[in-house]
Formats: structure tokens, C-alpha cells, sequence
């Protein structure tokens, strides 16, 4: 009971700041600048690809210039991948079954990727959701130009988290990332792990093809996101939190797109015009992914509040559909996502991890359904035998000396 009830003040508790409101302004700059040249050149559907090529921005927010700049190439490939896959996906309107089958591929890839160079945020949930989002909105301009602005707004990111080198000039020689060593059972632990992405994100988008949803890409991102807990607790956590995050943020996301009384709209009637809605919506999403980066390491539940809203508007944006179809798609889909997900991890446990002891008077706690066995351990090298003293008791050595010698020598 005592578990439970520290599990349950988890789920609530704000981590303490570490600079967090810093690498929220890089990020929110990045998202800023390509999207307001697009505001201003009057093509707000294609912020959708300036947004996930600035995402790039979320990856090494604490780490040296050098190593940020290292970091974030590498999680500018998980995105940019995402991105070109999606788009060519769109460009040749392959849904359903299909898209299932390349996002659960490419969860399983990307989470031996994101575990081999060590990503933070952890697993390759950002191109998963690059793909799905991508795919689900037609492309209204050639393959070359939606990459070419996901990718100028990657590189823009990467120098606006190395442009603080400017000012300090710090550069440590031979400074390296921490990356595990490759060895059998790291290998082990990489195909349990993808083969786990690969279950949840295909058992998703098969549940959300089948039920008929237009937008089953969401229940596949969502089933990613317990995956990337670091055990079961957080885990589960990180499941409830983005359940209960989204479901808050749909409600404000109602409230900026949703005409009505209590919305945005009755404050603000301009917003029913498209180019005035547009601007705000621009704003907006800059204001939300600010918000994002604030709590995305502090509470994953209150950065979901805001992220929602931002994938809801580029994707309005992008493609405008009937509000509250959105919303209540984006509800059901999370919810089923996010507990496969749980599911899955309940189910698939990996190879590394050890269970706990159980509490006085409980039972110890039954190991997962699905384990990827573990190599036997050697058997220890038998001991060395002990030396036996040399023959003295003959000056002039004649073997065999039997008649001096100890027993056991010849």
C-alpha cells in the first residue's frame, strides 16, 4: 500500500527548474521564425514541416554547446526521417494497413537508433508522430519543398542551440556523450526493447483502422509513449499523464478552434475570418510549444497540455476538418494508444530488469508474461590446485625418488 501511495503523489509532483524557461525560448525562437516567414508569405499549411524539423531543438537542452550540437544531429535524422517517409506516404495516398505496417517498422528502427546513441527525450516517439501527422494531411507542394522546410528549420534550430557558444567560446577537447558499450546482452536489451515499439505501435493503428478513425496515426504515438519510461513505474505514468494531459488539452484546444459562446471566437470575432484565424493560430502554436518545453522535463502531463493544442493547429492548419470530430478522435485514439502501451509493458518486460522485493504479507510480484531469456551463467573456474613443495631430500635428482618424495609427486 505504501508503493501505491507513493506512485500516486508521483503523478502530481512538479521536478525542480533547471533552466528549463532557456531552452523553452530556443525552442519556441525556432518554431517562431520559419512559421512567421511562411505567416508572411501566406502558406500556413506548410508550418506542419517547419514545426517537426524545429522540434530538433528538444534534444540536448542540458548539455555542453559541443555535445548539444552532436545531440541534436542526431535526433534531426529521427525527425527528418519521419518527415520525407510521412510526405511520401501522402504524396502516394497510402493509408490504413499500410501506414501501419511503416510506422510500426519504423518504431522498431528508431528504438534501436534512440537507444544506441543514447536520445533525449528518450525512443523515437517525435518521428513516429512526424510520419503519422505528415501522412494524414495532403501535400500541397512538391516532396522537395516540405523537406526543404523541415530541414531548414532543423539546421535553424541547431544553430540556435549552438549559438550560445558565441558568447563563451568553451569547447572541451575529447568530450564525448555517454554511450552504453556494445556487448550480447546490450544487443539483447536493444531487440526486446524495438520488438516491444513494434507490438504496441502496430496493436494500436490496427484497433484504430479497424474502428474506422480517421486519424489512427494518433493511437499509434501514443501507444510509444510508456514505452520510453525508464522502468515500470514511470512507465505507467508517463501513460496516465498523457491521458489525462491530452484530455486537458483538448479542452483548450476546444476552446481556440470550437465557435461558441465560451470560445475564442466570441472574444475574438475576427477568428472566423481565414486570414485573421490563421495568424492567431501561427501565434499560437509558438505560444503552446514555449509552454511545452517549460514542463517537458519538470511534469510530462502538464507538457502535454500544451503540446496538444500544438499538433491539433498545425494540423488545422495544414488540412481544416470539422473541430469536434477532431477532438473527440483525438480523445478516443489517445486513450486506446496509451493503454496498449501500458499493455505492452506490462506484458513485455525487458531482459535487464529485476523485480523487486515484494512488502511483508504480499506476494512476491509475478515477472511479465513475455521475457527474452537470459544466457546462462558460466560456471565458475575451478579453483587453482595448490602447489606442492619440490623434492629436497635427494641432492643428486634421480627420478623417480619415490621413497622421499611426498605422496602425489612423482
Amino acid at each position: 500500500m505504501k508503493r501505491v501511495v507513493e506512485q500516486v503523489r508521483a503523478l502530481h509532483r512538479l521536478e525542480p527548474a533547471n533552466g528549463d524557461h532557456l531552452a523553452a525560448l530556443r525552442v519556441a525562437l525556432s518554431v517562431a521564425v520559419p512559421s512567421l516567414l511562411l505567416l508572411a508569405a501566406g502558406r500556413t499549411d506548410l508550418i506542419i514541416y517547419a514545426v517537426f524539423g524545429a522540434l530538433t531543438g528538444m534534444y540536448g537542452r542540458s548539455e555542453p554547446h559541443q555535445l548539444r550540437l552532436r545531440h541534436q544531429g542526431q535526433g534531426a535524422l529521427v525527425l527528418l526521417t519521419g518527415v520525407v517517409v510521412g510526405v511520401t506516404l501522402s504524396i502516394n495516398h497510402i493509408h490504413s494497413w499500410w501506414l501501419v505496417a511503416v510506422e510500426a517498422t519504423l518504431a522498431g528502427v528508431g528504438s534501436v537508433y534512440a537507444d544506441r546513441v543514447r536520445l533525449k527525450p528518450n525512443g523515437p516517439f517525435f518521428g513516429i508522430l512526424a510520419l503519422g501527422a505528415c501522412a494524414s494531411v495532403p501535400t500541397a507542394v512538391p516532396w522537395y519543398t516540405a523537406m526543404l522546410i523541415a530541414v531548414a528549420s532543423s539546421v535553424f534550430s541547431i544553430l540556435i542551440g549552438f549559438s550560445g557558444w558565441v558568447r563563451r567560446r568553451s569547447w572541451e577537447p575529447g568530450a564525448t556523450r555517454s554511450v552504453p558499450r556494445r556487448s550480447a546482452a546490450g544487443r539483447r536489451e536493444l531487440s526486446v526493447h524495438a520488438a516491444r515499439y513494434v507490438l504496441a505501435v502496430g496493436a494500436a493503428g490496427t484497433v484504430g483502422v479497424i474502428s474506422g478513425s480517421g486519424h489512427p496515426h494518433w493511437a499509434m504515438a501514443a501507444a510509444a509513449v510508456p514505452l520510453a519510461g525508464a522502468d515500470l513505474p514511470s512507465s505507467v505514468r508517463r501513460g496516465v499523464h498523457r491521458i489525462v494531459g491530452t484530455f486537458l488539452g483538448l479542452a483548450v484546444t476546444a476552446v481556440v478552434i470550437i465557435p461558441g459562446p465560451w470560445t475564442l471566437a466570441a472574444l475574438y470575432p475576427g477568428l472566423q475570418e481565414p486570414v485573421h484565424r490563421a495568424v492567431v493560430l501561427a501565434l499560437l502554436v509558438v505560444l503552446f510549444q514555449f509552454a511545452t518545453e517549460l514542463f517537458m522535463t519538470r511534469h510530462y502531463g502538464l507538457a502535454m497540455v500544451w503540446f496538444t493544442p500544438v499538433i491539433l493547429l498545425i494540423t488545422q492548419l495544414a488540412s481544416a476538418t470539422e473541430p469536434r470530430v477532431l477532438i473527440l478522435e483525438r480523445a478516443v485514439e489517445t486513450l486506446v494508444g496509451a493503454l496498449l502501451g501500458i499493455l505492452v509493458v506490462l506484458a513485455v518486460r525487458r531482459s535487464g530488469a529485476r523485480p523487486r522485493k515484494a512488502l511483508p504479507g504480499l506476494p512476491a510480484r509475478r515477472p511479465g508474461l513475455l521475457r527474452l531469456p537470459r544466457r546462462p551463467l558460466a560456471a565458475p573456474a575451478p579453483p587453482w590446485p595448490r602447489r606442492q613443495p619440490l623434492c629436497t631430500s635427494w641432492r643428486g635428482w634421480t627420478p623417480p625418488c619415490r621413497a622421499h618424495c611426498p605422496p602425489g609427486l612423482p
